[in-house]
């Protein structure tokens, strides 16, 4: 069993939180406020609760030394604006001073830390790393998702010096539906995958293979399919070292009597930067001289046909190179028809970083059921693996 934050009582307890402000920042300004605003109900009820909350991150990968384009101040300074309340910033998150400003705080004030990957011990889950952020608080809560499957000082070696620890609502949300929800779908249950990797979602797709009713592949990786099946692919992205493995997943779909639903036909261009051909390709007719950049008008009316007719679908990964205009049209089509069935009631949970990404380019994101703040840790936990984070929050 892992605790929810709401089994505690905070009123006067400073609160260690781990959460994902991991966004894209350019130019000192957020891109991408998503992970921003999805922390937001935690934050909310613990300071509504009468908490004082220490706040810990990562952004990027400054390689365990400081670098101020990976500084946390920009996202404090949106946190606040969202707050609607000033937030105390620590430009070190183990110096005495972070630490005394920490234990100063009064119920209802937040404290940032620095960038917890300025340091190499944050990734190296460092034991005495982990002592010092723990000094921050009394109460641990992890609510950041996006990092649950990896091992570090400030999610999982950080929990050995608490007594008292759990998550928060953001997590508890994200274990709602990408793993209770999907141990029972309700069914017709429909996966659909796109993006360019068939290697990311291997173990996904053999998982889902024995439990969806459909499984369609769009995408780039459709591609690596095609490879697999003997059809030209042209300059179309193919993940070679991953041939074999679609060759086997076709086999094993069809020893499982199930029936993997491939793209009928694709848009293609000389390259990216050209403009597409004026009418789409039929999946065989691929030349050598053409890429296949997004999926046709035949592939998207049979999507949605299959997508009509689900109560549950789980997506990850865009129909095609989605920030070109010229190649948007089927990750829109597709994205605004799962919008308009789950405002009917079917059940659409969106997982991924590309995903979540072209759900905010098309502005769909608060459309439906739930679209998860995780890449890596929602392919891990909807492909049946535990969070190594989570595991160690278990009492």
């Amino acid at each position: 069993m892992i605790r929810s934050i709401k089994s505690f009582d905070l009123k006067g307890q400073t609160i260690l939180m781990r959460l994902d402000l991991n966004v894209p920042i350019e130019d000192d300004k957020i891109k991408d406020d998503f992970r921003l605003r999805a922390c937001l109900p935690t934050i909310n009820y613990c300071l509504d609760e009468g908490a004082s909350i220490v706040i810990m991150s990562h952004l990027g990968r400054p390689e365990g030394k400081y670098n101020k384009n990976y500084s946390l101040i920009s996202v404090g300074e949106s946190l606040a604006s969202m707050l609607e309340i000033p937030i105390k910033f620590s430009d070190d998150c183990i110096s005495q001073d972070a630490i005394d400003t920490s234990l100063s705080l009064k119920a209802g004030e937040v404290h940032l830390l620095e960038n917890l990957r300025f340091y190499k011990e944050e990734q190296d889950n460092n034991p005495d790393f982990s002592n010092r952020l723990s000094r921050h608080g009394k109460l641990f809560i992890n609510d950041a998702f996006g990092t649950a499957h990896r091992k570090h000082a400030s999610n999982f070696g950080v929990v050995d010096n608490f007594k008292y620890y759990g998550i928060g609502l953001l997590v508890e949300r994200e274990l709602k539906y990408l793993k209770a929800m999907m141990n029972k779908p309700k069914r017709p249950l429909v996966v659909l995958l796109g993006g360019a990797k068939v290697s990311t979602k291997i173990d996904l797709i053999k998982r889902y293979l024995h439990v969806a009713d459909s499984i369609i592949i769009g995408g780039a990786m459709a591609f690596t399919f095609f490879k697999a099946m003997g059809y030209n692919t042209g300059k179309s992205l193919v993940e070679s070292s991953m041939v074999k493995n679609a060759r086997s997943i076709i086999d094993l779909a069809r020893a499982s009597g199930k029936e993997l639903i491939f793209p009928a036909d694709v848009i293609c261009s000389k390259n990216l930067d050209s403009s597409p051909i004026e009418n789409s390709v039929d999946v065989r007719e691929i030349s050598n001289d053409i890429m296949g950049l997004d999926i046709g008008p035949k592939s998207i009316r049979l999507f949605n046909e299959i997508l009509d007719s689900s109560s549950t679908v789980i997506w990850n990964g865009p129909m095609g190179v989605f920030e070109y205009n010229a190649y948007s049209n089927g990750t829109k089509l597709i994205a605004e028809n799962l919008s308009k069935i789950s405002e009917d009631g079917v059940i659409v949970v969106a997982g991924g970083g590309d995903t979540s990404s072209a759900l905010k380019y098309f502005d769909i994101i608060d459309k439906l059921t739930h679209v998860s703040t995780g890449g890596g840790s929602s392919l891990e936990l909807m492909s049946g693996n535990n969070l190594m984070a989570l595991e160690r929050l278990e009492v």
